[in-house]
């Protein structure tokens, strides 16, 4: 199936220098040129990506992914000028699922977000294991859905596919290396502040009590399950 790819901008000349390289991938290229345009679109067509910048009139970037992360768990990369940390830990902790500041390299941006969809196809038809359970914590691995109870817990590519390495092995210690490698697919760590990023989300969407994710200093992080 073709995939689509939202690209949004305030600058036309951007829209178009990464809709050539996408395009030139094989993908469809819809474009916004503010996050208000960008909700409309998402709305009426389906979406498989969304390429992000930060500051825009109307809806900024910020705003944009929460307003998608409402309704969906699509792969989102913010490509924006802000380059300083606190501005790249603000996208992640909102959903954003990579981060790449500009100027950027047209090359890295589709690499990236072929990445990405090999991340999400991959969590969502992976079959090495339909169901994982941890305590009250069910995932249908298939249809790529947490849930607690008759509940499902919403998450992102990237959480989703933290939470499977978890859960394939509820008690096991695992490095933020580990964790990056399985998350994002890249060996290389840019910033620890991205790992813990995603922990302190996922921390905020499980039930606590009973399952946990528990640090283990100077080691890492582990599933907990309290019986």
């Amino acid at each position: 199936m073709n995939k689509t790819i939202l690209v949004v901008d305030d600058e036309k000349e951007i829209r178009e220098l990464l809709r050539l390289y996408i395009e030139k991938d094989g993908y469809s290229v819809i474009q916004a040129a503010n996050g208000l345009e960008a909700l409309k679109r998402a709305a009426s067509t389906r979406i498989d990506l969304a390429v992000i910048d930060i500051m825009m009139p109307e809806l900024d970037g910020y705003q944009l992914i929460k307003g998608l992360r409402e309704h969906s768990n699509l792969p989102i990369i913010v490509v924006s000028a802000k380059t300083e940390n606190y501005e790249k830990i603000l996208g992640l902790d909102l959903g954003a699922d990579d981060y790449v500041t500009k100027p950027f390299d047209p090359l890295e941006v589709t690499a990236r977000i072929k990445a990405q969809l090999r991340r999400y196809d991959g969590g969502v038809s992976d079959r090495e294991a339909d169901l994982l359970t941890a305590g009250a914590l069910c995932m249908d691995v298939s249809a790529c859905i947490l849930s607690l109870g008759n509940g499902a817990i919403p998450l992102t590519a990237t959480e989703f596919n933290i939470m499977k390495l978890f859960m394939q092995s509820p008690g096991r210690v695992y490095t933020k290396q580990q964790i990056y490698e399985a998350a994002w697919q890249e060996t290389a760590i840019v910033d620890d502040n991205t790992v813990m990023v995603a922990i302190s989300k996922l921390r905020s969407k499980l039930p606590g009590g009973a399952v946990s994710i528990g640090t283990v200093r100077g080691l890492g992080y582990r599933l907990e399950v309290r019986t």
